[in-house]
């Protein structure tokens, strides 16, 4: 299928439309199974059938989460709060530029969406996802269907635990010839998350 054109706008931070809660249930329910993967076969039969179905994925997914349509959905592991709505998007942690109110630098008006991410994460007990390392964006997937991807597999190895090897000692099915990146930084700047979490609260009274 042909990738789909870079975005070219920068992105601003959107918030989810759709709870944690009722996102990690629907996650559950669309685990990949033989089932799933058997419909991931189906839609990719055909060009115009996986072009529907991606169409209809952008629109749902922009609506709730801002989706920028990566094709290598994070959300899973964010909170489902969109990482790639950053406007640096950033895939593994915040920058140093948050404000003490949990601004975001570039946006000042409109919260850090990894400050979100965190206490979305943390309503439901999921903290820990946040300290895996993500992998850099493979370009070539932008415009794809992250849905499809994860059923078939593809995205299997999106990230790593940081306690681990910083390489996957074999690629997963469809992503070969990339890397995975540790970020140096990126778990120094997820630990001072609940901090400036704690910062943005005392701010805003």
């Amino acid at each position: 299928m042909p990738t789909g054109a870079l975005p070219t706008a920068w992105p601003r931070p959107a918030r989810p439309r759709l709870g944690a809660r009722l996102a990690y249930l629907v996650h559950r329910l669309v685990a990949p199974n033989p089932f799933w993967r058997r419909v991931a076969r189906l839609i990719e039969a055909t060009r115009p059938g996986y072009r529907l179905f991606t169409a209809a994925e952008k629109a749902v997914k922009t609506e709730l989460f801002g989706c920028r349509m990566c094709g290598q959905c994070a959300l899973p592991v964010t909170g489902y709060a969109c990482p790639m709505t950053c406007p640096k998007q950033l895939r593994n942690g915040p920058c140093g530029g948050v404000g003490a109110d949990g601004s975001c630098e570039v946006y000042p008006g409109q919260r850090c969406v990894w400050l979100v991410a965190f206490e979305r994460a943390e309503r439901q007990g999921r903290v820990a996802d946040l300290q895996l390392i993500q992998r850099p964006v493979d370009q070539r997937q932008w415009g794809r269907s992250s849905w499809v991807n994860y059923w078939s597999g593809r995205d299997a190895g999106l990230w790593a635990d940081p306690g681990g090897p910083a390489f996957p000692q074999r690629a997963a099915p469809g992503w070969e010839g990339t890397w995975l990146d540790r970020s140096p930084g990126a778990s120094e700047a997820l630990a001072g998350a609940p901090a400036a979490r704690r910062t943005a609260r005392e701010a805003a009274r």
